[in-house]
Formats: C-alpha cells, sequence, structure tokens
C-alpha cells in the first residue's frame, strides 16, 4: 500500500498523524503492519482465528489504544474477531475505525466483531469511525459487530462515526448491563450516493440502577437509504433513552424503530424519533449572509451532525 494513502486513511479514521503514543495495532490489507505495548496494555494475535486480544490491567489510567484498519486491495475480504478484556478500575481511551481505499472493480470488505468485558467501576470512552473513498466501481462494505458486558458501577461512553463513502453497512451493536453500570452511545451517520445503512442497538438493563442513553444523529441524502433499530430492555430498576434524530434530503428513505420492551414495574424507559428536511428559513438566513444555497446546505449538515 502507498505510504501516502495508509497515512490519509490513518487520519480520517483515527485521527493519526504519525505513530500514536500508547498501545496500538494497525492492520492493512489483512496483515498487522506495526505494534506496540506498554506495561499495561498488552496486545496478542488470536491463535484459532484472525484478530487480537487486548488486555489492559486493573487499575490502568490514562492510556490509550489504537487498531485502526486500513484496506487498499480491491477485491480484499476480511472477517476479524478483537477482544478487549478491561481490568477492574481502568479508565483509558480506545479508538478503532476501518478505512477502505476501493479504486478497483472488486467489493472490498471488512467485516470485524469487537468484544468488550469491562470491569468493576472502570471507565472506557470507544470511538469507532468508518470511511471510504476510490473511484473504482468496487463496492466499499463493512459489517461491525459490537458486544459489551459491564460489571458493576462501570461507565462506557462509544461514538460510532460514518461519514463519507461506504456504500453499505449493518451495524449490530449489543449491550448487557449489570448493576449500577452505565452505557452512553453517541452515533453520526452520513449517507448519499445509493449507500444503505443499518444501524441496530440492543441493550440489556439487567442490574439495579444500569442506565443507558442511545442517541443517533444522521443526514440522508441522494438516494442513499437509513434504518435505525434500538432496542432497551429494562429487566432491572433501571433508566432508558433511546433517541434518533434525522435529517432526510433528495430522494433519500429513512426508517426509524426505537423500541423499549420493560420486564420490571421500576424500569424507567424512553424513546424519541424525529425526522425531517432542512426548513427553507435557515438556508435563506444563510445566503443573506453570503453563502451559495449549497454552502449553506453544507453548514447546515456539518454544524448537525458535530
Amino acid at each position: 500500500m502507498g505510504d501516502a494513502i495508509q497515512e490519509r486513511m490513518l487520519e480520517e479514521v483515527a485521527g493519526l498523524h504519525g505513530v500514536p503514543a500508547g498501545a496500538y495495532n494497525i492492520r492493512s490489507n489483512g496483515k498487522t503492519s506495526a505494534r506496540a505495548t506498554t506495561a499495561n496494555i498488552d496486545i496478542t494475535t488470536k491463535t484459532d482465528k484472525a484478530g487480537i486480544d487486548i488486555r489492559i490491567k486493573p487499575g490502568t489510567k490514562h492510556e490509550s489504544v489504537h487498531i485502526p484498519v486500513v484496506v487498499s486491495a480491491s477485491g480484499l475480504k476480511e472477517m476479524v474477531y478483537n477482544d478487549f478484556f478491561i481490568g477492574d478500575d481502568a479508565d483509558v481511551v480506545i479508538v478503532a475505525g476501518c478505512g477502505i481505499h476501493n479504486c478497483g472493480d472488486q467489493d472490498s470488505e471488512h467485516d470485524g466483531i469487537h468484544r468488550f468485558f469491562v470491569g468493576k467501576n472502570a471507565r472506557v470512552k470507544y470511538v469507532e469511525k468508518h470511511y471510504g473513498e476510490g473511484d473504482g466501481e468496487g463496492k466499499r462494505i463493512l459489517n461491525p459487530g459490537t458486544e459489551v458486558y459491564m460489571e458493576e458501577n462501570s461507565y462506557m461512553e462509544m461514538e460510532m462515526v460514518q461519514i463519507k463513502g461506504v456504500d453499505s453497512t449493518n451495524r449490530t451493536s449489543t449491550a448487557e448491563l449489570a448493576a449500577g453500570a452505565k452505557l452512553i452511545v453517541r452515533e453520526r451517520l452520513l449517507t448519499h450516493g445509493t449507500q444503505d445503512a443499518e444501524s441496530t442497538y440492543i441493550v440489556n438493563l439487567n442490574g439495579d440502577d444500569s442506565s443507558a442513553d442511545v442517541v443517533s444523529r444522521s443526514v440522508a441524502k441522494d438516494r442513499s437509504k437509513q434504518t435505525f433499530n434500538s432496542k432497551i430492555v429494562g429487566n432491572a430498576k433501571c433508566s432508558g433513552h433511546t433517541e434518533c434524530d434525522a435529517i432526510i434530503m433528495d430522494d433519500a428513505k429513512i426508517f426509524a424503530i426505537p423500541g423499549l420492551i420493560a420486564n420490571d414495574i421500576d424500569a424507567a424507559l424512553i424513546h424519541e424519533a424525529a425526522i425531517g428536511k432542512i426548513a427553507g428559513e435557515q438556508i435563506v438566513k444563510l445566503m443573506t449572509l453570503g453563502l451559495t444555497e449549497e454552502e449553506a446546505e453544507a453548514q447546515i449538515v456539518n454544524g448537525f451532525l458535530k
């Protein structure tokens, strides 16, 4: 892979302008191209299937793990399994992401299953970005799966971002929360052309005082199609909120299916969904400041997805 392509893709999906600090594993066209560990964070290659195990020692504070994937080979299809074992009382940032650069005529596909085992009182910020580019006929396909298992009083914040160039994605995330655990999900999604994006979130609030807040903000342009499917299941005294807020443009289609299931009298659950077009007066207001209609639209979309 050309160094310039890899550098640009790593910047897009992981915000990297060089070698990251802390632990990292960079996967390029189906192989590990670089890896570093720290005294508290170990990364090992799985022996039974493609993927890695990331073990974070209990009590680890203010450290980060970067595990970006870059695919630039047209026709490459791979499935990887990455497991994160986050020790009790740890406080870490994990940055994952996949960039596909496809200039060929064959489809390129990266599918990954990420499992998180979050220890008691641990705190995790997880950022996952998807990005695609290339002028070939081949599609850029990503199907990520995320499984989260949270022990007592743990906290996890997930930032799920897909802003450009992915032709087809089917993202499924599930979470199991013990007592006092808290999960925050912030999804940002932009589709254009004939892209198809489907997101499914299933959160089981199993312990007393567990809570979840799952919010998606999305923009669908051209003839793209989006489906947001969320289900919060209250199995104890808990609180849950899910929200889908979407802007629809051109000939796009958006399906918002927020769901709640209460299996306990003390489960407090709320859902909201809103889909609408950009208000004409917003565009007119920005055009009076000297912007073209296209620039005004872009400003509104960028602000909405921040």
